[in-house]
């Protein structure tokens, strides 16, 4: 468990930030990016979560894919080319990959097929999460663009590519429920 007395700690101060092996990176570093991207993209989920009703059927889901964006960000906070996880180092595993497999299955099988493209909005609910998904685009930029220099785990490039998905249903979702998709038309103000 995790136990914080002091929030500052000044050895960031000189523009670097401890790793989980001990080592220290520039915070500008293109691991603290996607570490940063990842909890911008946690916070746009807590911000979904903020408009749904303490029982809405959603609310476990999102909660669980908060704490696994913290994984994923122990996980990018872990350099190297070792990705099995250990009781020392924290990793994303298939296993988080395939349950928001079936996630998205099941909640794609209660939304009508697409026949255009969508905008972002419907439903308060669904356009927090649309600005969700598009957080999870970022931070899968960002990891894509440190896997081109450094090692990253194939299950976390995995999972922050089916978690854009997920939402992008899940957006869908609460939509059908209710105030349905807003659908783009091309060329509608020309």
């Amino acid at each position: 468990m995790v136990k914080l007395n002091k929030i500052y700690t000044r050895t960031g101060d000189g523009g670097t930030t401890g790793l989980v092996d001990g080592s220290r990176c520039p915070k500008h570093a293109a691991r603290m990016e996607a570490i940063g991207a990842v909890d911008e993209a946690n916070s746009a989920i807590g911000h979904a979560v903020a408009a749904f009703s303490a029982v809405a059927p959603h609310l476990d889901a999102l909660q669980r894919v908060q704490n696994d964006l913290f994984d994923l960000g122990a996980d990018l906070a872990t350099p190297g080319e070792d990705f099995a996880p250990s009781e020392m180092v924290l990793r994303i595993v298939p296993a988080q990959v395939s349950w928001l497999e079936a996630q998205i299955d099941a909640l794609n099988e209660g939304v009508p097929p697409l026949t255009s493209f969508i905008l972002p909005g419907g439903s308060e609910a669904a356009a927090r999460v649309h600005i969700a998904r598009a957080s999870v685009r970022r931070a899968e930029r960002t990891m894509t663009a440190l896997a081109a220099q450094e090692a990253v785990n194939p299950a976390a490039l995995s999972y922050i590519n089916r978690l854009s998905d997920h939402l992008f249903v899940l957006a869908r979702a609460i939509n059908a429920a209710g105030a349905g998709d807003v659908l783009w038309v091309p060329g509608q103000n020309r």
